[in-house]
């Protein structure tokens, strides 16, 4: 089929070049000249494994362009919409002018049969008002909403666990559309639903918010398991054994971060303020206390660790990124607490496989050094805040344990080993652990 995808940002890019791989014929489209000068050579302007790979293929193959110009849209088949929604400045609502601006930019160009097909998250209600905009134009509009983890976006677009596609009554015929773009997927077994609009616009907001439930409430029991002694990591290996409730996602830490999840779930809550049912998800509002405050308790560890003396001292914060296997800083838990130690006083050096360049554009006033091991040189305490493998799985002790000048190791992820990391000499310090 021939498609374009609007806006190649992490989204856009990861699913045009998708799209591409299995055969399509896809343009990517996007006002920014530098993106999509990037993306024309091949080069992903952001970290995210074997996205360069499918780019090369795309671009190699023929089946994959880009373009500034929103003309290119005029002979397409299908149209998704994948701009972002940021957080609104001061306000905890969605932005949606860049949304505005796309289908303002695309209208002209509909041709009578042609669907468009929304990716981008919104508040429940956006997809109606855009299907009455387009509507002259003999388009459709079907809503088709991702569900991608950042590092796994790839696999999550050729392999989706669902298909979700919204319709309004009378065009449930234009989900066939997108039947035919996921023939692939929907072959394999993928479960493809067809839904209203509103429904599928609530998918998004709902799965996210129940994520950011689960994860916040490992975090609460965390705050509880360390006045009580107890230690959050068995609790959560206990619960996990109950099928109703599964040990994923009940990793207690520094919480949750990056440029979906926090204002999403902040979004979904504002939106149910505007609906008039603010208090079916009031408990939204803790969830994002309690991610905020396991920031504070990184940071309090460190401070206790070292006797409540951080001015001067050497503090070597492992990650960047606010999950492995990216380069993402947007609202980094691991840059946070590097920030809040600098503030105390702290001599903070970061390092992380991928996101320095990023880490430094947006905090200068911080160390980054890009190797581990010099990262660690001469510390007085340790803090590991994104997991990356070769923190997580890679770091010996003792050789570690040969590079600092203080033994003092703070896991913001409780992802090591502790009884490991104590016999080989760390004051050793987890979240939620005794």
């Amino acid at each position: 089929m021939r498609m374009t995808v609007i806006g190649c940002g992490y989204l856009g890019a990861v699913h045009a070049a998708a799209m591409a791989s299995i055969g399509h014929e896809v343009t990517g489209i996007d006002v920014d000249e530098a993106k999509i000068r990037s993306l024309a050579a091949g080069k992903a302007p952001f970290f995210e494994p074997k996205l360069v790979e499918l780019l090369t293929a795309g671009l190699d193959s023929g089946t994959l362009t880009f373009t500034t110009d929103i003309a290119a849209a005029a002979e397409a088949d299908v149209h998704f919409i994948a701009v972002g929604t940021p957080q609104l400045a001061g306000e905890h609502a969605a932005d949606l002018q860049y949304l505005d601006s796309a289908i303002a930019a695309l209208i002209p160009h509909l041709r009578s049969g042609a669907i468009v097909a929304g990716k981008s998250t919104v508040p429940v209600g956006t997809a109606a008002q855009l299907a009455e905009r387009i509507a002259p134009t003999g388009a459709t509009l079907v809503w088709n909403p991702e569900f991608l983890r950042e590092g796994w976006a790839v696999h999550d677009t050729l392999t989706p666990d669902r298909i979700v596609v919204g319709v309004r009554d009378g065009d449930e015929h234009a989900a066939d559309a997108l039947r035919d773009v996921y023939t692939s997927a929907v072959a394999s077994g993928t479960p493809f639903l067809v839904t209203d609009l509103a429904t599928a616009e609530l998918v998004k907001g709902a799965a996210n918010a129940f994520l950011a439930t689960k994860i916040s409430f490992i975090n609460a029991m965390a705050e509880i398991a360390e006045t009580a002694e107890a230690d959050v990591a068995l609790l959560a290996d206990a619960l996990g054994y109950d099928s109703r409730i599964g040990r994923r996602y009940l990793g207690s830490g520094i919480g949750f971060g990056g440029g979906c999840l926090p204002k999403d779930i902040r979004a979904f809550a504002a939106r149910a303020e505007e609906l008039g049912r603010g208090e079916s998800v009031g408990f939204l509002r803790e969830v994002d206390a309690i991610n905020l405050r396991r920031r504070d308790r990184a940071v309090q560890l460190v401070v206790d660790a070292l006797d409540g003396h951080v001015f001067a001292r050497r503090i070597a914060v492992l990650g960047a990124a606010f999950k492995p296997f990216r380069d993402d800083i947007r609202d980094s838990p691991a840059l946070d607490v590097a920030v809040r130690l600098r503030g105390l006083g702290a001599d903070v050096v970061v390092t992380d496989p991928a996101a320095l360049a990023n880490a430094a554009a947006v905090h200068p006033q911080l160390a980054y050094e890009p190797l581990r091991d010099e990262a660690l040189r001469d510390a007085d305490a340790v803090v590991i805040v994104t997991e990356w493998d070769e923190y997580r799985r890679e770091l010996d002790p003792v050789h570690a344990g040969s590079l600092v000048a203080r033994r003092i190791m703070i896991d913001g992820r409780n992802c090591l080993d502790a009884e490991t990391w104590r016999s080989a000499g760390w004051n050793y310090r987890g979240m939620g652990r005794r």
